[in-house]
């Protein structure tokens, strides 16, 4: 009896560490540097926005962040890489549009879209649609009406196959009912010189990479694909402003974590990433790359991310896009 009484009191023990370490942890969280995953390469904007963000929020919490760039199919690997790690916190991921737009066109992922749970929204950048000045066209309405007069004889460019770029551009032409066809090229400046070269007849592109030829006349901007014009081309229309009822595109950037954070964890990061968020330092660096300030936060974010994987499924399904 008197062995086990012992027997049976170890196994309460042991059966209760868990409970017992996991506020603890959560208490002196964090006590080692803190990874982030960048799913992109170094020198793109959201690799460029990780690195105005990673000092702030080490600041905040006290600990070193080291960024980790894994690049790959189409920031899937990053992705999955995140998704695999441990929930404790010592692992984050720099969320964008993969993350929506991937469960909509891949038909096999590696990883579960409920693997990844976001943190907050920090801002989003708005796609433009751009065309050559030399090709008479002055608005969208324009455009739809050449496209329409030649059914199946103009072209769009984009940086590949079920980038943010394609799709915008398949969102117009299901919104519009046009028939256009679809030309990728590895990168968006490829794609962006196709226009200009007139081998190509319209672009949407992120509105950073784009704003210098604009600017220089080299470019004519039709509109921005946000639902508020952006303050660096004010005198450029919305697409929804142009006619095009319902459109709303834009690329985005903010963190994420494995799912099952303790939730003590969670709170403190979130916190701490709203008060980056909000700072005007960081505010100003993402004006000045062409970035709107956006916070959100995880609730929001879940349900902003949700939405825009419903909508690009169904843009997905209408120009029957499948990835694999």
């Amino acid at each position: 009896m008197q062995r086990r009484h012992w027997i049976t009191l170890a196994t309460l023990v042991v059966a209760a560490t868990p409970v017992l370490t996991t506020p603890v942890a959560a208490q002196t969280w964090p006590a080692r540097p803190i990874k982030l995953v960048v799913p992109f390469p170094p020198g793109g904007l959201v690799d460029n926005m990780a690195r105005l963000v990673a000092p702030k929020l080490a600041q905040e919490l006290g600990q070193s962040i080291v960024i980790d760039n894994k690049p790959g199919a189409g920031g899937n690997l990053g992705a999955a890489e995140a998704a695999r790690a441990a929930a404790d916190g010592y692992t984050l991921l720099m969320a964008s549009p993969p993350l929506t737009i991937s469960p909509a066109l891949y038909a096999k992922l590696p990883y579960k879209p409920e693997q990844i749970a976001p943190v907050g929204l920090l801002g989003r950048v708005p796609n433009v649609l751009v065309v050559n000045p030399s090709s008479g066209i002055q608005s969208v309405a324009d455009l739809t009406a050449r496209i329409k007069a030649k059914p199946g004889q103009l072209n769009y460019a984009s940086n590949g196959q079920g980038t943010s770029l394609h799709l915008s551009a398949e969102l117009y032409k299901s919104q519009s009912g046009l028939f256009v066809t679809h030309i990728p090229y590895r990168g968006a400046a490829a794609g962006l010189t196709a226009v200009m070269a007139d081998e190509v007849n319209l672009m949407f592109d992120n509105l950073p990479s784009a704003l210098g030829l604009i600017n220089s006349g080299k470019l004519k901007a039709l509109a921005v694909t946000t639902p508020q014009r952006s303050s660096v081309l004010p005198n450029v229309p919305t697409m929804e402003e142009a006619g095009v009822k319902g459109y709303q595109v834009f690329a985005w950037f903010g963190l994420a974590a494995p799912a099952g954070l303790p939730a003590p964890i969670q709170q403190k990061l979130e916190q701490a990433l709203e008060r980056v968020a909000n700072q005007a330092e960081v505010k100003s660096a993402m004006q000045k790359a062409g970035a709107e300030p956006t916070w959100v936060n995880a609730q929001g974010m879940a349900t902003f991310m949700q939405a825009d994987t419903a909508q690009w499924k169904r843009v997905a399904a209408y120009a029957k896009i499948t990835l694999e």
